[in-house]
């Protein structure tokens, strides 16, 4: 069975391709941004809340949420930043989540691949904002 067999009758293309899931002509569409935008508002809390203590990337997704709300960004940075806190957030993508010790790496890589190109966007204060937030998580799950 192909991703195209086991597609639902409504999608309308030809399966999930990752080399295209970061597509810098898509993703700085204004609709789009605004749709990944709609996207990280609803999900990114609950999933990194949900999931910050089983992914090494915890720190670095932060940093990539608090840099893409930050007004000093780029709009182009912000763009691809939201794109990748969107894949992240998406329930289903190229390696579903579920799956244990596997799920996760094609997120760590989308975020591998935003950090080399637009790493330099997150600043200090991302990271730190980043590093208290799963600090005080880890506080409230010791209790």
């Amino acid at each position: 069975m192909n991703a195209e067999t086991k597609a639902s009758p409504d999608v309308k293309d030809r399966g999930f391709d990752p080399k295209t899931a970061l597509d810098p002509r898509k993703a700085l569409v204004p609709a789009t941004v605004k749709v990944n935008e709609e996207r990280v508002r609803r999900g990114f809390w609950p999933k990194i809340v949900r999931t910050a203590s089983r992914i090494p990337f915890a720190a670095d997704a932060l940093s990539v949420w608090y840099c893409a709300r930050d007004p000093a960004t780029p709009p182009a940075a912000k763009g691809m930043m939201l794109a990748a806190l969107a894949y992240f957030v998406m329930p289903a993508d190229a390696i579903p989540d579920v799956l244990a010790a596997v799920g996760f790496t094609d997120d760590a890589a989308v975020f591998a691949a935003l950090l080399a190109l637009l790493g330099r966007n997150v600043k200090p204060r991302h990271k730190a904002a980043a590093r208290e937030f799963l600090d005080h998580l880890g506080e409230e799950k010791d209790r």
